[in-house]
């Protein structure tokens, strides 16, 4: 038989129970609006326990469970004696994929935004003329563009479009949609080629995505056909923190 005493001390107790779940998931929401509206960077050092304890006025094992959460979810990486800082987000893409960076983005809670550099209409130059795989000079669209997500520099385009395949690209400035969604609205490829290496950024690049010249990167190089005529040539470098590559196989029959 449960005495008075039993029972108020089964009321307290679940009440206990109840503050520290609603302030675990206040902590996770606030935290999370932070990271995730750029408020909080990469790289920002989350408060320690015993501040956040003090601001939500709870005990440290709410903090901890929240923290650990958000480590478990890769918002956060926790560092012994250093604290926990803010991750940088990773996108994850199949290796013979053609993605939208925009959906890319966003896919990471991030706000997408993308800003052209510079566009340059010539005649292809023999460098030009290696990455598209051509024969004679034809003329060319050049374009480098920003893509950003929620502020953040997230991926350096550089890309070059036969304007021989592609005439209607030679009117597009380019400033309101970006190459990429462009070519596949108006020239559905019909053949690509992925080659992706693991380098250090040049230094154009380095600098639109702000980080050190010795800052490991992935770079995607991406040439698209239709109809066996080169389109367009494009390289994306990322970050090497905030893209990953996956590849589902079977094992052969063989």
């Amino acid at each position: 038989m449960t005495t008075p005493l039993g029972r108020e001390r089964k009321h307290l107790q679940r009440a206990l129970t109840a503050t520290d779940a609603s302030l675990h998931t206040r902590i996770l929401s606030d935290i999370k609006r932070h990271i995730l509206s750029g408020h909080w960077p990469p790289g920002h050092r989350i408060p320690f326990e015993h501040e956040l304890a003090t601001v939500y006025e709870c005990s440290r094992m709410t903090v901890n469970k929240a923290l650990s959460e958000l480590a478990r979810a890769g918002l956060i990486e926790r560092r012994r004696k250093a604290g926990s800082f803010v991750c940088r987000p990773r996108s994850q893409a199949a290796v013979l994929e053609i993605s939208d960076l925009k959906t890319e983005v966003e896919d990471l809670g991030r706000v997408y935004r993308f800003t052209r550099l510079a566009l340059r209409r010539h005649t292809a130059t023999e460098a030009d003329r290696r990455r598209l795989g051509l024969s004679k000079a034809v003329p060319i669209l050049a374009v480098t563009c920003l893509h950003l997500g929620s502020e953040t520099p997230y991926c350096f385009e550089d890309r070059v479009i036969n304007l021989a395949a592609v005439p209607a690209a030679d009117d597009e400035a380019f400033l309101w949609i970006a190459p990429g969604p462009w070519l596949i609205a108006h020239v559905p490829w019909t053949e690509a080629e992925h080659r992706i290496t693991a380098t250090t950024p040049d230094l154009a690049s380095a600098q639109h995505l702000a980080i050190m010249p010795s800052t490991p990167c992935l770079v995607v190089d991406r040439l698209t056909w239709r109809e066996r005529q080169p389109v367009t040539h494009v390289r994306f470098t990322y970050p090497g923190s905030a893209r990953e590559l996956i590849a589902r196989f079977e094992p052969s029959s063989g």
